[in-house]
């Protein structure tokens, strides 16, 4: 995952050689609206004379002192306006002039670092092109040149809101990571945004190929704050490349707190592999790219059997979430606590794994009588372990329980496609 801290001001000075004597002028306001700077009239604003020294007619020798010098026709507009003092540091600030063109122009940080921007083409506007720091104020210099050859000063500055926190972001799946076809990307914030609209809008995902999906809002197991997930409508196809954007930096996320941090993840769907867990048939079936490569006898909880709903392995797709060769294994309701087991594949965080259990191999491939998990013998355990990654689907069938919101962190597709769709804020 590649985080960018932001910003660094960067020192690329934008300055343009235009001919014309400054005058110092300037009109500055401290509303959120626009501001604009004009010359005042009673200034003296040298024209420029023809090659054999005569004065231009906006600088007649033949204007008495008594009279007034025209005022410059340029004006210039700041959008915000300068001296706006709790701005976004991703505010798009824009100075234009009106009749005339920009001579130079360069904002500062407070370490009196260049700051980066744009001229138009035309010369008639200038763009902030970083985000700036919060808390900081930045200076605005520069010079307009009206169509009339008089200069006009252009003066004003910014100072960017200081947020109660900075929230940060973490992405799942991380750079590099190879994942099963039914990982959902999970993008993990740390506060509960007011506009959940303006966040997403902010979150991008792009796919290669195309692949079909949908952001939603959900409550992840043991999490303070709801997290933004995307799934494809189906399984992700076999190896696509995946890119997920998270610019959320400036963004408010309401009672003070501001987006800190800008992050990116890159991954790689790994092969098509599904398991197809009927409780009723007492086996798993490993399937890559719908072809089966493995049976394995099992036996599955005896909640169905016996009556107790805790003790029923939840149908639904489920996905494998981590494994360990050698785990502890803790019920205390069903009288056991700290039992070692091998080979143990998560595909719930409601205590539901796909593991060896030497203790009912007499029953795997008969009879369901686990506490919920699927059990395996220990050589079909370590050799499905060998096969699973992150992101695997395991869709088991059978069972009177459905998997919903309260068995765990990934719960994704226990929804609908219409359901799912719901979800999105935007």
């Amino acid at each position: 995952m590649t985080t960018h801290r932001l910003p660094a001001a960067r020192r690329i000075a934008l300055t343009l050689g235009l001919g014309g004597l400054l005058v110092a002028v300037a009109a500055c306001s401290g509303s959120t609206s626009a501001a604009t700077l004009t010359q005042v009239a009673g200034s003296t604003v040298a024209g420029p004379s023809s090659a054999g020294g005569a004065a231009t007619s906006g600088s007649s020798s033949a204007t008495t002192s008594s009279s007034a010098a025209p005022a410059p026709v340029a004006t210039v507009t700041a959008s915000p306006a300068f001296g706006g003092d709790t701005i976004s540091p991703t505010a798009p600030v824009t100075i234009t002039v009106a009749k005339g063109t920009i001579s130079n122009l360069t904002m500062t940080n407070p370490q009196g670092a260049t700051v980066d921007g744009t001229l138009s083409a035309d010369h008639a506007s200038w763009t902030l092109a970083e985000p700036l720091g919060y808390g900081k104020e930045y200076q605005v210099t520069g010079t307009a040149v009206g169509t009339d050859g008089k200069s006009v000063a252009i003066e004003g500055s910014y100072t960017t809101v200081t947020p109660v926190d900075q929230i940060t972001t973490s992405i799942s799946p991380g750079d590099g990571a190879v994942v099963g076809v039914a990982a959902p990307v999970i993008v993990r914030l740390g506060y509960a945004p007011e506009d959940k609209a303006l966040i997403e809008q902010h979150v991008k995902i792009t796919t290669t190929p195309a692949v079909e999906g949908a952001w939603a809002w959900i409550q992840h197991d043991g999490e303070k704050y709801p997290s933004l997930d995307w799934r494809p409508k189906e399984y992700w196809p076999s190896g696509t490349v995946v890119h997920v954007e998270s610019d959320i930096y400036g963004l408010p996320f309401g009672d003070g707190y501001y987006g800190g941090d800008n992050v990116t993840s890159d991954f790689t769907i790994g092969r098509n592999q599904v398991v197809k867990a009927d409780a009723n048939a007492y086996n798993i079936v490993v399937q890559q790219d719908g072809v089966t490569v493995a049976t394995y006898d099992a036996s599955y909880g005896s909640g169905d059997v016996i009556g107790d709903p805790n003790r029923v392995t939840r149908s639904g797709v489920h996905v494998v979430m981590d494994k360990q060769e050698t785990t502890k294994m803790s019920n205390p309701a069903y009288g056991y606590t700290n039992i070692t087991e091998h080979w143990a594949v998560r595909i719930s965080d409601n205590g539901e794994f796909i593991h060896q259990n030497q203790g009912t191999v007499g029953d795997q491939g008969v009879d369901n009588v686990s506490h919920g998990c699927i059990n395996l013998s220990a050589a079909s355990a370590e050799a499905y372990f060998n096969t699973a990654i992150y992101g695997d689907p395991v869709e088991v069938t059978g069972t009177s329980v459905p998997l919903s919101k309260a068995d765990g962190d990934i719960y994704d597709w226990a929804y609908s496609w219409d359901e799912w769709k719901a979800l999105s804020a935007a």
